[in-house]
């Protein structure tokens, strides 16, 4: 009878980063299965747009924004 105290799954289970997804859900990083009982963890890329939020925050013009003029979509019709 094995029981997995916290200091043992301190030590044993490995750190892991996952993102939260747009719909608020976890996104482990992919498993690749290697044979049975081997399992290892596959990189995931690099986000496309690290380093946009420091990039859009030095732009030399503050303050500025423009709207997008728009129409409510309150009365579409969904398609059939």
């Amino acid at each position: 009878d094995y029981r997995l105290t916290a200091l043992a799954a301190r030590c044993y289970l490995a750190p892991m980063k996952s993102t939260i997804s747009s719909k608020d859900r976890t996104v482990p990083p992919e498993v690749e299965r290697i044979e049975r009982g081997e399992h290892r963890l596959v990189r995931a890329e690099p986000l496309k747009n690290l380093g946009l939020v420091d990039a859009l925050l030095a732009c030399p013009e503050k303050d500025w924004f423009q709207p997008v003029p728009s129409e409510s979509t309150r009365f579409i019709e969904p398609r059939s």
